[in-house]
This record gives structure tokens, sequence and C-alpha cells, in this order.
């Protein structure tokens, strides 16, 4: 019998147990969390949360999802080739048999496939639905790589809708700040200016009572062009349409706008390419888009400088192409890209932001194009396209 104080044979010793620092043959496969990854794997493929089954319905629905209904019908595809297979193992051979069979296994798991990615994406549209019904526009289904091809196509429907919708928001939110900026300047002048009155700061003549009167104008055409934006945007601007020759309101645009260009001391003429033809557009909106144009070509024009109005008939005889060209100082390379944005306006500005978006959907609503090409220190051109064909009616 041995002690243990006599010696051990060498090969002999003892083995001593594991401690937690020193892993076991077993700690690559006890030691992981299997569902923590299996979770992680789902999350990466964007079914986080769904939880359940492959076909059970989505983690916290009350009833079953899709996932449930097409795995129902998938026991029964399964069922009805099932008693096809053996229908035919009865009255064949092994090989036809084996043949079938196999050609049942790869039917089946096609045809799984389908339907799982199918009622999960369907699950997914659901919840989503929910979602922005809650209000949350933020939300996106896809994109659905898996499924039928219909729903890939529903996928992104859906997608595209919640985009426009969030956008429709952002938008409402963003002129609901906007305007209230806009307004408060001129409410402000005129709130200071009726308590200096009343308080006898300031005594009720003509000179103080014009500065009220202005600001008040300045309200009215703010709210004169909020509508008319507003109407023009979503699509309810009645347009009077009649035919119009190009060359006539051109030709009154600039002799409207005479006066102010000897003010300001800006050469101001047109530069029409033989005879324009009829156009069936709303005069008064056209009038005012051009007339637009040509108020901030001379606003931004230097003396000495010039501004031009031209128009011809484009190449391909479809469209007519009004120009505003001036020799200013041209439009910050910054700015640019957002000139037809409501309430942008540039450090010169002194206007509200709002004329450069009016005319784009006036000329929107006539389905016609409008440009700018601006160089710093060369000047600017806007350009107008209209079409020619009667059939360019909303």
């Amino acid at each position: 019998m041995r002690t243990d104080s006599s010696p051990r044979p060498a090969g002999d010793e003892p083995t001593a147990a594991p401690t937690d620092n020193e892993p076991t043959p077993y700690d690559w496969w006890a030691g992981r969390d299997w569902r923590r990854e299996r979770a992680e794997w789902r999350r990466r493929r964007g079914e986080a949360g769904r939880g359940g089954p492959p076909w059970g319905p989505p983690k916290g629905a009350r009833w079953p999802g899709f996932g449930c209904l097409f795995g129902l019908a998938f026991l029964v595809v399964a069922g009805s080739l099932l008693a096809v297979a053996a229908f035919v193992l009865s009255h064949t051979g092994p090989f036809p048999g084996f043949v079938v069979l196999l050609l049942l296994v790869i039917v089946l798991v096609a045809i799984g496939r389908t339907f799982r990615n199918t009622g999960r994406t369907l699950d997914r549209l659901v919840e989503a639905t929910r979602r922005i019904e809650a209000g949350d526009y933020s939300v996106r289904v896809g994109p659905a790589r898996e499924g039928s091809r219909s729903t890939r196509e529903l996928v992104s429907g859906f997608d595209t809708m919640a985009a426009r919708l969030e956008t429709d928001e952002r938008q409402r939110r963003d002129l609901l700040a906007e305007v209230s900026h806009e307004l408060r300047t001129p409410l402000t002048v005129v709130q200071g200016n009726l308590e200096a009155i009343v308080d006898g700061v300031y005594p009720a003549d003509p000179a103080h009572l014009e500065v009220v009167l202005d600001e008040t104008r300045v309200l009215g055409r703010l709210i004169d062009d909020l509508r008319t934006l507003a109407l023009s945007e979503a699509g309810t601007l009645a347009l009077h349409r009649e035919p119009t020759d190009p060359d006539v309101l051109v030709a009154d645009v600039i002799r409207s706008f005479e006066p102010a260009a000897a003010t300001a001391k800006v050469e101001l003429g047109s530069a029409i390419e033989g005879d324009l033809p009829i156009l069936d557009v709303d005069p008064v909106r056209i009038r005012e888009v051009l007339a637009n144009l040509v108020a901030n070509a001379i606003r931004h024009t230097p003396e000495g400088g010039s501004v031009t109005v031209a128009g011809a008939v484009e190449s391909d005889g479809r469209w007519v192409r009004l120009e505003v060209r001036d020799t200013g100082g041209g439009i910050d390379p910054v700015l640019l890209p957002h000139v037809f944005d409501r309430f942008v306006t540039g450090d010169s500005s002194r206007g509200t932001g709002l004329g450069l978006a009016i005319a784009r959907q006036l000329v929107l609503a006539h389905r016609g194009e409008i440009t700018v090409d601006s160089t710093v220190g060369a000047g600017t051109t806007f350009r107008v396209r209209l079409p020619l064909a009667t059939d360019a009616r909303p």
C-alpha cells in the first residue's frame, strides 16, 4: 500500500483539478452561449427581435403571423407531394422512385425557403405598418433580397412610401418653423411702432404710420406667396390656360421693368430668335415667373451691367426656351443647388426667399422645366423651358 511519502513512479502524478483560468478541452463547446450567438446571427440578417421558430409569429404578436399561415400552406403542399411520391413508388421500381423522391426533396426545400422568407417579410411589413401608424416614419423593411418577386416589389414600394412620408413630415415641420420666423419680424415692427404711438413716444403722423403700413404690405405679400406655393405644391393651383404669344409676354415684362432698370442704371433688353410659336399657358402665371427672374437680375446687377431676356425654339421643336441673363456677381456655389428651395436667400437679398420656389412650382405646373447656371463674377442665367405640345396639359 502506497503512502503519501512513498515515491511515485514517473507518469503517475495526480491530475490537478482545472481552475477558472485553466481551460479544459471542453471549454470551446460548453463555454459558448449558443442562444446569444444565434440571436446575433439573426440580428445581422435584419431579423433581430422576431424570436420564435422559423414559422412562428413575430415576437410579441397576439395572433399568428404570416409565417404560421405560410407554414400551414407548406404542410399542405408537402403532404400532397408526399402522396404523389407514395403513388409513384407503389407503381414503379426503386430507381424511378428514388429519382422522384430526390426531386421531391429539392422542390420542398425551394418551396419551404420561399414560403418562410415571404412569411417573414410580410410579418416585418405588418410591424413596420404599425410603427408608421404610431408616427414613426423612419422605419424601413428592406432591402428584401429573399422571398418572391412580388414580395420584394411590395417591400420596395413600402420603403419608398415611408421615405416620402418622412420627407413630407420633415418639410411640414421646417415650413412651420420658417413661416413662424418670417412672420415674427414684420409683426415685431408693427407691434413696436403701434405701442410707441399709443404710449406717446411717436406721434401718430404719416411718417410713423407709413412704416406700419409697409410692414402690413410685407405680411400680405408673404401670405399670398405662401398660399400660391402651397396650392402649387399640392397640385391644386388653378391654371387659366389660353393661347399666348411669348414675344408679347416678354415685351410686356421688359416694358414694366424699364423704370426700375433705368433707376438702377442697368441696360434691359430682349433677344428673341425669330417668331416664337403660340403657347398654351396661363399668361398671368408665366408673366409672374419672368417678372420674378427679371426683378432678381436687376437687383443683383451692378451699375453699367445688362439684363437680357432671350427666347428661342429648341432644335427638337418640342420646347420654347426663355432665358433671363444678367452680368451680375453670380450666385455663391454653396447656395446655387438650393436657390429654388423655400426661404433660401443670399446675404444681399431683401426678399422672403419664396420667389424662386414659387417660380419653380409654376413652371412645373405647366409641365415645364427651370434651371440655373451661374459663375461668380460673370453673371447668372435662368432658363425656363415650356412644352409646345398641346397634350402637355395636366
